[in-house]
């Protein structure tokens, strides 16, 4: 995730604040050609004005784009010029999204020892700031990390934990990420019918809110969908999810 969390933005002036949620909403919509203009066009006006939030947000989305892609170098080199503008700017809010790109860079390359310890450091910023939704995001992360490292228990508890908060407080916009975690663990433990209904569950609550996954979470969906393919077969996978796409997401889990 991927976020992956855009709601929990800071205030950056009206017209960036325009700018945030536009190109925001075209990258979930996976309108890749759309951001790149948006965000290049921003780039050359908020270093007119003077305006490092403009810019910090334009690179971010560059950077965005390019982990979309799959170009994980790239994505970490725009993500470090966003940092650098932000780490200039003295606002420490604005450091916020490039160091979560910079922690998920780290976490798709498989270092996930240092995406862990990166990710600490978000939440710890985050916590910072009084951004709990933010936080609940990277605690999703961690979590995945967690799982990579074949510490089980601990992401279990960590994905119960960010499950409860997200119904709790009605954070619809997270309950993709909450459906994907949930598959995650089904496969980690062995069980991949669940597995591919939770994936079937996921998918339908990304189309419901007219979304698709961020990069690292769509990279997690298509290894989770080809474990259970393999371990199924083509047909009851397919069984299995269509049961999941008609689940809503708290009952999935019991909720």
């Amino acid at each position: 995730m991927t976020d992956d969390v855009d709601r929990a933005v800071s205030v950056m002036g009206e017209k960036a604040m325009t700018f945030s949620e536009n190109v925001r909403s075209a990258f979930r919509r996976g309108e890749t050609d759309a951001v790149v203009r948006m965000s290049e066009a921003e780039i050359q006006r908020a270093q007119a004005a003077g305006d490092p939030a403009g810019e910090v947000e334009a690179r971010y989305s560059l950077a965005r784009v390019a982990i979309r892609g799959g170009d994980l170098s790239g994505g970490e080199a725009r993500a470090r010029e966003a940092l650098a503008v932000a780490l200039r700017s003295g606002d420490r809010a604005l450091e916020e999204r490039p160091r979560h790109v910079l922690a998920g860079v780290a976490r798709m390359s498989g270092d996930l020892l240092r995406a862990r310890d990166l990710y600490r450091e978000s939440i710890a910023l985050n916590e910072a700031l009084g951004q709990p939704q933010t936080v609940n995001s990277e605690y999703h992360n961690l979590a995945f990390c967690e799982l990579g490292l074949g510490n089980l228990d601990v992401a279990r508890t960590l994905f119960a934990e960010n499950r409860e908060r997200v119904f709790h407080n009605g954070w619809a916009d997270f309950v993709p990420y909450v459906c994907v975690a949930g598959a995650a663990l089904a496969t980690a433990e062995g069980d991949h019918s669940r597995a591919a209904r939770m994936i079937g569950v996921a998918d339908a609550a990304f189309a419901a809110l007219g979304q698709v996954p961020d990069p690292d979470d769509a990279a997690d969906l298509a290894r989770m969908r080809a474990a259970a393919t393999e371990a199924l077969g083509p047909a009851d996978f397919d069984q299995e999810y269509a049961v999941g796409q008609h689940l809503e997401p708290r009952a999935a889990f019991g909720v």
